[in-house]
């Protein structure tokens, strides 16, 4: 997630002049387990997903999970409403779809597993916009992706989009063979088919991936002459992988405040600016969470409640012509025999025959990389519900 990436930076300035080191420490100071991070929106017409997570320091490599887990988290209204939200995923937390009063105010309440609660400021019922469309162009960098919205009635001024990308890719290879090996010496010692009929296993070449934003992306209206806007959202590299088939993306919109926007300004030129030393510190961004036991702590992050609207854009590799995606496999001709194998086959994988007669494999394909043959090394191929 976006936030997941915000660091507390220690950095260290090297003075040439005189040959020394001096070790340059901001003077914020986080705690031993970083300050909480939360991220996400009380979605007005659909389900609420609010990520929790902990700064880490850029230094340190011994931190494998950040993400908070076992706290409570709940959605409440001034009128003393109450909706829960419970853990999902790796530090995620949801809900149903909620019905929510639009002439109340609602905050997230969240109370950590170590005894720590923390609350947003307390926030109206926004509208957001229908997305109008979704428009990509290709130029010499790739194709890039473009939003088309507007707001004829001149109440929303400032956005925020997330995306999500779906793409389609397939195994180099075919495979229907396997290697013998010996059970003593663990030395390969021909190829067989994995199945008796001798067919290929079909289920390990076509998969699909999806991946978030990571980025934050905002946009202002305020200082246009209309409430309309045409903006890039995300660039596909040329031949990138993702437009080798097919790709899909499903853009989000959300109407935030003017507040909402400053705070994501700053942050985001606080992620643009990791390595400098006049970057903002998290003082600066502290977004409406609070610690409500220990107002003193900062915590960061800025959840309003907000419609989310979607709109979803295929492109085809048929729509992009002589786009090069080269997926750099390759494979090696092996004579199926005990002689060869022992020296040739240490690192392949079998994909299929080449040479056979009746009663034997001759010669056959092998590929130094498994990810050309299986491509549920890099995604999964159940085939999602939306795709054609």
């Amino acid at each position: 997630m976006r936030l997941r990436k915000y660091l507390i930076l220690f950095f260290i300035i090297e003075l040439f002049a005189t040959g020394c080191k001096i070790e340059y420490r901001p003077s914020v100071q986080s705690p031993a387990t970083g300050y909480l991070v939360v991220e996400g929106f009380i979605n007005s017409n659909g389900p609420t997903t609010i990520t929790l997570s902990r700064t880490i320091k850029i230094y340190n490599d011994s931190v494998s999970d950040n993400r908070e887990h076992n706290a409570l988290v709940n959605i409440e209204g001034q009128n003393n409403e109450s909706f829960p939200l419970y853990e999902t995923g790796d530090g995620i937390y949801t809900s149903d779809s909620l019905p929510l009063n639009s002439n109340e105010k609602y905050r997230l309440k969240i109370k950590t597993a170590d005894g720590k609660e923390y609350a947003s400021d307390y926030s109206g019922y926004r509208t957001t916009q229908d997305i109008d469309s979704l428009s990509w162009t290709r130029n010499s960098d790739g194709v890039k992706i473009y939003i088309n919205t507007h707001d004829n009635q001149n109440t929303t001024g400032y956005y925020d989009w997330k995306y999500e990308e779906t793409w389609e890719f397939h195994a180099a290879y075919y495979s229907s063979l396997e290697f013998i090996v010996d059970p003593v010496s663990h030395l390969v010692t021909g190829v067989k088919y994995k199945n008796a009929d001798k067919s290929i296993d079909s289920s390990l070449h076509t998969c699909w991936k999806t991946v978030n934003s990571s980025n934050i992306i905002i946009g202002s209206s305020t200082m246009l002459s209309s409430n309309h806007i045409y903006f890039p959202i995300m660039t596909i590299p040329s031949a990138d992988e993702k437009l080798g088939v097919l790709y899909s993306i499903k853009v989000k919109q959300y109407a935030i405040s003017a507040e909402a926007y400053s705070y994501l300004q700053k942050l985001k030129k606080n992620t643009e600016d990791i390595g400098s030393i006049f970057a903002a510190q998290p003082s600066q961004l502290t977004g409406n969470i609070h610690c409500t036991t220990n107002p003193s702590e900062t915590a960061i992050g800025f959840v309003e409640v907000s419609q989310e609207k979607q709109e979803r854009l295929f492109i085809s590799n048929k729509q992009v012509p002589e786009w090069n995606y080269n997926d750099g496999c390759a494979e090696t001709l092996l004579q199926n025999n005990p002689a060869e194998l022992k020296d040739k086959a240490g690192g392949l994988f079998p994909t299929v025959p080449f040479e056979v007669t009746y009663v034997s494999i001759v010669s056959f394909y092998a590929t130094p990389d498994n990810n050309c043959l299986d491509c549920t090394f890099r995604g999964s191929n159940v085939k999602p519900a939306f795709w054609p």
